[in-house]
Formats: C-alpha cells, sequence, structure tokens
C-alpha cells in the first residue's frame, strides 16, 4: 500500500504523524511510505533519516494524491480539502464534534476517515488518545504556571516551595489521562492540588496513587462553582468520546473568580469545557476573559512535538500496520476497537456522538463494514 504523512499545515503543529523508526517497519513489510518533504523537520527528523528508512520524499500533493491511506497528526484544514476523495482513507485525529464545516466537507468528498480519538478498547480505553492526554495533562500545569506569572497577566502566584507563603490552589475538572498527569506534574511543583470528577473509580484511584496528597471530590454543580472561585489555576480535561465537552465553567462563574486566575482548557479538542473557550494557537495562547487570562491552545503536545511524535508513532504504529497490511475494511473486520474509530465512510457519517453534535444523520458502522 502507499502510505502518505503530510506536512501538517496546522498553526505551530510541529509533530509529524511518523517516526523514521515507523517508517522502517512498514516499508520491510513491502509498504511505499510518501513523506512531504520536511515533515519532521520541526520534530527533530530529518528527510535523510526518512530516506534511510526506506521511505520516498516526496511534494505535498503527492503525499497526498499518490497515497491510498494518508497518517496525519491533525484533521484536514479547508486547504486540505481538494486532497480528500473517495477511496482515500484518513487516519489522524478529527474531533468532529466541534467542526462543522470539516463533517461537511469529509462527507462530499466520499473519503473514508478513522479517528484516533475515537478507536476504543472493549475496556473503554482510548489507546491513541492516551499518548497526546499524557503529554497535555503533564504541560497543562506548565503552562498555567507561566501565565500566573504577573509579567504575563495572571495573579502573581508561584505554584509552591516557599516558606510561609501558601501554595497555589490547582483545580482539576477530570480525573481521567490528562487530569490525573496535570495532577502529577502540579503536586511536583509544589502546588495544592484537588481533583473533581463524575467518575468515584477514578477518585479513589487518585487517592490511592497519591496516598491522599490530593483532595479528590464528587463533581457536582456547586462542587465546581466552590473550587473554581477559589483557585488560582483551573485546569480542564473533560472528555465525552467523539462527542462535544460539556461546558462546566461559565461566563458568569469566571466573572467572580479571583483577578488574575488563570483557566487552561485541555478540552477545546472537543469544543472546551468552559463557556468562553476559543481555540487559540502557540504564537497567541492566551485570552482575557473578564479578569481571568484563558489558555486555550487547541494542539497543546505540539510544544514538545519530538516527544509526542514518538509517543503518538509508538500507539499509532500496529494501526497503520494493520490498515495497510488488510485495508480500511478489513483491519476494522479484524479489530472493533478501530472499527470504533470509522467516522465517515462513502457519503455516511458513522460516529453517533458526531451526528448528536452536529445535527446530521448517522449510519452504525456495521452496516457499513457489511456492505
Amino acid at each position: 500500500m502507499r502510505i502518505g504523512v503530510p506536512r501538517e499545515i496546522k498553526n505551530s503543529e510541529f509533530r509529524v504523524a511518523m517516526t523514521p523508526a515507523g517508517a522502517r517497519e512498514l516499508t520491510a513489510r513491502g509498504h511505499q511510505v510518501l513523506i512531504e518533504t520536511d515533515a519532521g523537520r520541526n520534530a527533530s527528523f530529518s528527510d535523510d533519516d526518512y530516506r534511510a528508512a526506506g521511505a520516498t520524499i516526496v511534494d505535498a500533493a503527492h503525499a497526498w494524491d499518490d497515497a491510498e491511506l494518508v497518517v496525519k497528526v491533525k484533521e484536514p484544514l479547508p486547504e486540505e480539502y481538494g486532497h480528500l476523495r473517495e477511496g482515500l482513507t484518513v487516519f489522524t485525529y478529527l474531533h468532529l464534534a466541534a467542526d462543522r464545516p470539516l463533517v461537511d466537507a469529509l462527507l462530499a468528498s466520499g473519503a473514508t476517515t478513522i479517528a484516533y480519538e475515537t478507536v476504543q478498547l472493549e475496556s473503554g480505553m482510548l489507546p491513541l488518545l492516551y499518548p497526546m492526554s499524557e503529554v497535555a495533562g503533564c504541560l497543562a500545569p506548565q503552562l498555567g504556571a507561566q501565565a500566573l506569572m504577573r509579567t504575563n497577566g495572571g495573579r502573581g502566584v508561584l505554584m509552591g516551595g516557599i516558606g510561609g507563603v501558601a501554595n497555589a490552589k490547582v483545580v482539576i475538572l477530570g480525573a481521567g489521562v490528562a487530569g490525573q498527569n496535570a495532577a502529577a506534574v502540579a503536586m511536583g511543583m509544589g502546588a495544592d492540588v484537588t481533583l473533581l470528577d463524575t467518575n468515584l473509580h477514578k477518585l479513589r484511584a487518585a487517592q490511592r496513587r497519591w496516598e491522599n496528597r490530593v483532595r479528590q471530590l464528587a463533581s457536582t454543580a456547586l462542587t465546581v462553582e466552590q473550587e473554581v472561585l477559589t483557585a488560582d489555576l483551573v485546569i480542564g480535561t473533560v472528555l465525552i468520546p467523539g462527542g462535544r465537552t460539556p461546558r462546566l465553567v461559565s461566563d458568569e462563574l469566571v466573572s467572580r473568580m479571583q483577578p488574575g486566575s488563570v483557566l487552561v482548557d485541555v478540552s477545546i479538542d472537543q469544543g472546551g469545557c468552559f463557556e468562553s473557550s476559543r481555540p487559540t494557537t502557540h504564537e497567541h495562547p492566551t485570552y482575557p476573559v473578564h479578569d481571568s487570562l484563558f489558555y486555550c491552545v487547541s494542539n497543546i503536545p505540539a510544544a514538545v512535538a519530538t516527544t509526542s511524535t514518538w509517543a503518538l508513532t509508538n500507539a499509532t504504529l500496529p494501526y497503520v500496520t494493520s490498515l495497510a497490511d488488510r485495508g480500511w475494511r478489513g483491519a476494522s473486520l479484524a479489530d472493533a476497537s478501530l472499527a470504533r474509530g470509522v467516522s465517515t465512510h462513502g457519503g455516511l457519517l458513522t460516529s453517533e456522538p458526531v451526528a448528536d453534535a452536529v445535527g446530521r444523520d448517522w449510519t452504525p458502522v456495521g452496516d457499513v463494514l457489511d456492505d
């Protein structure tokens, strides 16, 4: 199979969808890997690294148009819609619930798309979202700590570690992968950390993991309000697989928060969990809401592109290999977790959560696979 790996064109997206090691695995199996020129440069991989792995270096048009399977990091942007076509399979993060224009473009093209973020094991684990949730969770307290500096518009609060001075209060909404990693890093920075979630199993796991050094609270509207009002830093990590993130922090609540407080929305790819959240970029990451500061970069892991690219390829490569060996239909029939990630095919929307979010009809993926 011909596998295309285009250079990412999203603002400040420095990751690439495949390491040279991944390319070597695929070329060794007889597949042709087409890497766009300089696709890996910002993740510390040169074109010569890919050539040594057996890949072919091509321009953007050939990475898309000569490929049967395109592997990316981020969703296709409008400039790339013209490359979408029937018979092409695109494997990437899509986050369609927050992007109606992209849904329309994918359906109009007839392309088959498989979303990393909705590939789901029987246990409920999201194996292709997991590594980037880890990275984003680890980065969120660091980014929040920078924004908290008075020179950056924040309250001028240090995360912790100074005798006789209160530590920063960090409130994390969601105790999943991103939330747990955010808690670990925030604790390491000396902050007082509170985790909120509706899932008591996750909260109990956090209690055991940190021997009760992290406060864990069952999330309700009142509890969120009480904790957010006294927070220096709020990190939103709530996730509904495939669906739009619920808005847990209203604009009115933000208006009553401490001046200079910071809110980091890790959930922004799925629409964000704060009412006033809107996507920002690494170049312009923050904006004021009342007297608080919002950080809503939609590709946080791109800031550590080398680490993120390795982590992503480690997770995606078995699936990419199966897609290359069997085709999208054969791979999906052989692996129910991959089938759950199929989002569009032949003009049909196959994700119920996305259909609910964008108000469109949907077709069960099993019906598509049986055709």
